[in-house]
């Protein structure tokens, strides 16, 4: 398997960047998931589980580490003020370092257009992911299909298929040792209509459940910091030799 894409995502459930090399740390893709935009009354995280507008707004990163938010209006959201008056609600903008523990919702009922029954979650501490076993996380050609990749918000695309077969083993790819944790479970994310003409497609998530067990995608732990290019070539972390 090789690199195709690398992806980044600045802020939890907004667009994100796709680059052409990054440094893999602890924390997983350098600037990915540093931030999230928290509701005020709840005290929740938003994600397009609840908000799916969200998925229509972008986030740059800038060389200072802060973030530039663009509202789908083609608006730069210059403070929080900015973003409560999109969405509709008092929100802020907060970085992973300022939030301790975290929650989020999900639909109990995804087949619902509007579901009215919402499950609470915690997230990973660090950057906002959702799972701590999860902080890189990879789908290959060969398992999304015809889906538009863009549905599954990994960082890394690859080419071929087989990414399954990896978890419980250590991997290379470029400078960086990463182990493979798990198959990562989907949501309703997966759903939600995105820019470009991605349409609400409940039959994403109805075909993951019947034919992969609810899962596509794996999620790992960077073991050995490094640097990844897109062209690198997916290896056993132990012999060197190239991954199925």
């Amino acid at each position: 398997m090789q690199v195709l894409e690398l992806w980044r995502y600045p802020v939890k459930s907004l667009q994100g960047e796709r680059v052409d090399e990054t440094e893999l740390t602890a924390d997983g893709v350098t600037g990915d998931r540093r931030f999230a935009i928290f509701d005020l009354g709840s005290g929740l995280g938003l994600t397009a589980r609840r908000v799916p507008e969200l998925l229509f707004a972008s986030a740059e990163l800038l060389p200072d580490g802060s973030v530039r938010i663009t509202t789908p209006d083609g608006a730069v959201a210059a403070d929080d003020a900015a973003l409560s008056a999109w969405l509709g609600r008092p929100v802020a903008l907060r970085a992973a370092d300022e939030v301790g523990t975290r929650g989020y919702e999900n639909p109990r009922d995804a087949e619902r257009d509007d579901p009215v029954d919402w499950e609470i979650f915690n997230g990973a501490r660090g950057p906002f992911h959702d799972s701590a076993r999860a902080r890189v996380s990879l789908v290959s050609i060969g398992s999304i299909g015809s889906w538009d990749r863009r549905r599954f918000r990994s960082n890394v695309l690859l080419e071929g298929d087989g990414e399954d077969a990896l978890v419980g083993s250590e991997i290379m790819i470029g400078g960086a040792v990463l182990e493979v944790m798990k198959r990562i479970d989907r949501c309703v994310m997966t759903t939600r209509p995105q820019p470009g003409g991605i349409g609400a497609d409940l039959d994403v998530l109805r075909t993951i459940n019947r034919e992969r067990d609810r899962c596509i995608a794996v999620g790992a732990l960077v073991r050995r910091p490094g640097r990844v290019r897109v062209g690198d070539r997916v290896r056993g972390a132990a012999e060197g030799s190239e991954a199925p």
